[in-house]
């Protein structure tokens, strides 16, 4: 009776395991795997390092010699493997492989690798997402059978899908099959920088515009990956360029836990030093660079809407993306203007208009608009668009056909026991409660100075320990965490989330309390900053000689963070009365209008 497919066989990276697969006496599993397109996996101990090498060929006899006759005097990186200690192949082969379907496959096999918090590095230096193929419909479902084996053969290098897929790691990774306009950005840019490059160009600004949730993360993630691997320092494409000849590229980010994120993929790709800061914060690199020093070819920015506009603590400039500028060919960033949240980051409307006029100059302003993160109908991301900006309640959907769970709640202690049920439902996922800075914390110190006392946010007699509070269960979990963002450490179930930990980051379903700072006044919300305790947006800031409050527009921006984290469910409750009516009523109606609607009996 021939295997049950997919068909895989470990062995020894050597001859000798060579030898052994064409020795496999199914002959079935033979053909599949020794004369039908493979793909393989080759993993050996080096150092303090596990490496692996994804790849595919249509001859696993011939590519093996290669890899352990040939690549070893070539590249470092099989040097090493060669040099590593027990090394093993693990080959897999299915009835449907074809090219294309081992290429994607290669490429989703180097995603899951590249999303799993296992300690290892990837020798990889290509992406291989493919078009349309027959039968890709199939590749999904051949590759999830693929991964539940190899979970069973080795389950800490290779986890549940489900964990991989809540990571923060997996969401920000390169490999990421782009969406058609992702791509086009993304080749827009790369070309671009191209021409900058060879006209040795100073100053280049490149803006990508996108709401929360657009996939502006991924596209950068990429187009980091692809600058450092695919472009040379003339501005020509190559298959892969070696180390010494990469262009000197930098990817900045204002916020720590999108910092972490991002260290962590680079360093599993090899493409992270600490000596190099590779990655880093915007402060660090041009207190590093002087403004007169040789500018470096491309620097990028997430989340480039957090860059100070004014001087901070260790900045001493006033407008760190112009600093930027004097400092790097090229200067991509990511901005949302609905997501800053401080006064130092605030531009003016003239402002902004400056910088997206600077762009256009040279046509380099990319627009992102499909929602990539909420899995949400049409009618429900305009509620929540109507309520952020348009500060209106309209009736809530009555029925989201993408399944988006969309919920309001009458007490805080009814929604956090809704979402840790979320968080311990293994096919649910990563589910966080989340509130507006309208409660005091200061990071690193205690209430009062007494070290038993801990940052609360509270209403009536419920209570939750802000972010970034409480212990980790032991010291594994310690280790663990230390790369970890916020949300995906499990100690965290039992704090509540603010922007400054989950900006940037997906949750499944997230539990959001909007606390006194936002209110219901003559049919309108409306925002109190005399409630809220983020003295970063209520503060006031200089505008052409003046001090100005632009709290209203921050706090509306804080509210627009949190509501646009959930990938499949929002769920809110309002400490303010009247807004919680108008939320109740707003839910009451939708139900009561579906179950007004005609329905069909047979």
């Amino acid at each position: 009776m021939a295997e049950e497919y997919p068909v895989i066989r470990e062995v020894d990276y050597s001859d000798k395991g060579l030898a052994s697969l064409e020795r496999i006496a199914d002959q079935h599993s033979h053909t599949l795997l020794l004369d039908f397109p493979t793909v393989y996996i080759i993993g050996a101990q080096a150092q303090r390092d596990l490496l692996i090498y994804v790849g595919e060929t249509t001859s696993i006899q011939r590519r093996t010699v290669q890899h352990l006759e040939d690549d070893p005097h070539k590249q470092e990186g099989w040097a090493a493997i060669d040099k590593g200690q027990n090394g093993r192949m693990i080959v897999i082969g299915h009835e449907h492989f074809n090219k294309s379907m081992t290429l994607d496959i290669e490429n989703q096999m180097m995603l899951y690798l590249s999303g799993a918090e296992s300690s290892h590095r990837l020798m990889n230096l290509r992406t291989n997402p493919q078009g349309s193929y027959y039968p890709m419909q199939e590749k999904d479902d051949i590759f999830g059978k693929i991964w539940r084996k190899l979970h069973r053969m080795h389950p800490d290098v290779f986890p549940l899908e489900r964990i991989i897929r809540d990571s923060a790691l997996f969401k920000a990774s390169p490999f990421h099959k782009l969406t058609p306009s992702q791509f086009r950005a993304r080749d827009e840019i790369l070309l671009r920088v191209q021409k900058a490059l060879r006209n040795n160009d100073q100053g280049q600004l490149i803006l990508v515009q996108g709401e929360a949730g657009s996939g502006k993360t991924v596209l950068l993630s990429s187009l980091f990956y692809q600058l450092l691997t695919t472009i040379d320092r003339a501005g020509n494409v190559r298959e892969s360029v070696p180390t010494g000849e990469r262009m000197a590229a930098k990817l900045m980010v204002n916020h720590e836990q999108q910092l972490k994120v991002y260290k962590q993929i680079m360093t599993k790709l090899g493409l992270y030093t600490k000596g190099g800061d590779q990655v880093g914060k915007p402060t660090h690199f041009i207190n590093e660079l002087p403004a007169d020093g040789d500018p470096i070819d491309v620097a990028l920015v997430d989340e480039a809407h957090l860059l100070y506009t004014q001087g901070k603590q260790a900045y001493r400039g006033k407008n760190q993306l112009l600093d930027l500028l004097g400092r790097a060919r090229v200067v991509i960033t990511v901005i949302d203007p609905h997501q800053v949240l401080a006064t130092n980051g605030y531009r003016s409307k003239q402002s902004y208009q400056k910088l997206l006029e600077r762009a256009a100059t040279h046509g380099s302003i990319v627009t992102l608009q499909q929602q990539l993160r909420m899995q949400a109908d049409p009618a429900t991301l305009r509620w929540i668009d109507e309520f952020v900006l348009a500060r209106k309640i309209d009736q809530l959907p009555g029925h989201d056909t993408k399944g988006f769970d969309l919920r309001v709640f009458d007490s805080p202690l009814a929604m956090q026991n809704a979402i840790r049920a979320k968080a311990q439902d293994e096919s649910q996922g990563l589910s966080r409660m989340l509130a507006t800075f309208d409660w005091p914390f200061v990071e690193k110190r205690h209430p009062d100075g007494d070290t038993s006392k801990m940052w609360q946010v509270s209403v009536g007699d419920w209570s939750m320990p802000w972010n970034l509070q409480l212990s980790p269960a032991n010291r594994a979990e310690a280790r663990r965490n230390r790369g970890l963002a916020w949300a995906e450490q499990a100690q965290t179930i039992n704090e509540i989330g603010s922007t400054f930990t989950v900006q940037g980051m997906d949750l499944n379903y997230a539990g959001v309390v909007l606390g006194p700072s936002v209110g219901f006044e003559h049919g309108r919300v409306v925002s109190r900053p005399e409630n809220s305790a983020n003295h970063n947006a209520t503060q006031k800031r200089s505008l052409n000689g003046e001090k100005k409050s632009v709290a209203t527009e921050l706090l509306r921006n804080e509210v627009n963070v949190l509501m646009t984290r959930g990938v499949h469910g929002l769920y809110i409750y309002a400490v303010d009365p009247a807004l919680r009516r108008a939320l109740k009523n707003a839910a009451a109606s939708a139900v009561q209008n579906v179950a007004e609607e005609p329905q069909d009996y047979e």
